[in-house]
């Protein structure tokens, strides 16, 4: 790679990480919006939780039209266009704040997260292409170290506000920055890395891959995963509001959500260096089976103690998406597949829209504090897979 190519992959990668910086510090803002939206509409957990369903079911509807549109319009339009749909989501809040109408605050979570499918697309190849084959897993995880940072500092920054019912100035602050950032793309050259080529309809050569265990259940591993992860972060902040476990307030309560998505961004970059020495899939393991006594422990206990076990739970989560998702591509024969499979591994993203409503489904049967014990079946599964599933002869 001669100088100049170097220099451009190193400002597009710095570009690129912005990305999912963004995008990480607006899905937070969901887990601020539950308690929120279901104060202001006295919403039951059910219905609160729509709010994670519209988000991420977007994911599952989107992920093709955004994927035809990128592959038409290249990474520089394709970023472009995607920030600016997110800003238009993030401008639909006020329209909806100013008249009170959920179902107005559910179409502009699926607009804006319609645009981060679109960056999603976009920017996960896109990085992988800034530099060489071999690096290109470790280029991925320090990515997704920044957007957990994004997590972390976004109930810093409006966590407060947004709990507080502060809605407008915080989204309309967004959108004009995501119109900024769109500006420094759309002249920014995208020329030193290639134009993604998306392979649409290879329905033979999908059948057969749907014929290997690994990768069904590698899937499902990743819809569980996701699920547990978002119905966590959905309700931390009432969790702590609860007056046998915290009793704090909802302000209070919403600033401890940097800790959970805090642990988690700390976990995918201790994980780099740890999985250089220990073998990825045990450390999902072992990752597992730390979560499942911290989820007993969040059901069955309580004070502080509960709830720092919860809090703890973004830690042990670091390591689970990246790893699963480079185990399973990597298992596959050739690039083909890895691309066909990749599609369907960002798909069962969904994860985080059923899971979560299930679990506001049954907070309200049986009480919030019993309702995370529904967060076992997912850990259990990926203790399980990351064990059994994929052995050694397997990846």
């Amino acid at each position: 790679m001669n100088t100049t190519r170097f220099t451009s992959h190193r400002l597009l990668m710095s570009l690129m990480t912005s990305l999912f910086f963004i995008w990480g510090f607006i899905t937070l803002l969901n887990d601020l919006l539950i308690p929120n939206l279901k104060a202001l509409f006295n919403l039951n957990y059910t219905e609160a939780m729509l709010i994670q369903f519209c988000f991420f079911f977007t994911y599952f509807i989107m992920s093709p039209i955004m994927a035809w549109i990128l592959a038409r319009t290249g990474y520089r339009l394709g970023i472009v266009l995607g920030l600016l749909i997110i800003a238009a989501g993030c401008l639909l809040f006020l329209p909806a704040s100013s008249l009170r109408l959920y179902p107005l605050f559910l179409f502009a979570l699926f607009v804006l997260a319609s645009g981060i499918v679109l960056l999603q697309v976009s920017a996960n190849p896109a990085v992988s292409l800034l530099g060489s084959d071999a690096t290109g897993a470790s280029r991925l995880t320090f990515a997704q170290a920044i957007n957990a940072l994004g997590y972390t500092i976004a109930p810093m920054i409006v966590g407060g506000l947004i709990v507080s019912n502060s809605i407008r100035g915080p989204y309309t602050i967004m959108a004009i920055i995501l119109a900024l950032v769109a500006v420094c793309f759309l002249f920014t050259s995208f020329q030193s890395i290639e134009k993604p080529r998306v392979e649409t309809f290879a329905k033979a050569h999908t059948l057969k891959l749907w014929k290997q265990p690994t990768i069904l259940l590698g899937i499902l591993a990743i819809f569980l995963y996701v699920g547990a992860e978002v119905s966590a972060g959905s309700l931390i902040v009432n969790y702590l509001h609860l007056p046998s476990i915290g009793n704090l307030t909802l302000t209070a309560a919403a600033g401890y959500l940097s800790f959970y998505w805090g642990g988690s961004m700390v976990g995918r970059f201790l994980g780099t260096a740890i999985m250089l020495k220990i073998s990825p899939r045990k450390a999902v393991a072992f990752n597992a089976f730390v979560a499942i006594i911290l989820v007993l422990i969040t059901i069955l206990g309580h004070g502080y103690l509960a709830m720092w076990c919860l809090l703890a739970l973004g830690l042990c989560n670091s390591v689970m998406f990246p790893t699963i998702f480079a185990l399973v591509v990597a298992a596959l024969p050739d690039n083909r597949s890895q691309k066909i499979v990749s599609g369907y591994l960002c798909s069962a993203i969904v994860g985080g829209a059923i899971l979560p409503m299930i679990q506001g489904w049954l907070a309200d049967q049986i009480g919030l504090q019993a309702s995370f014990a529904l967060l076992l079946v997912p850990y259990l599964f990926i203790g399980w897979y990351s064990v059994r599933a994929l052995k050694p002869a397997n990846v």
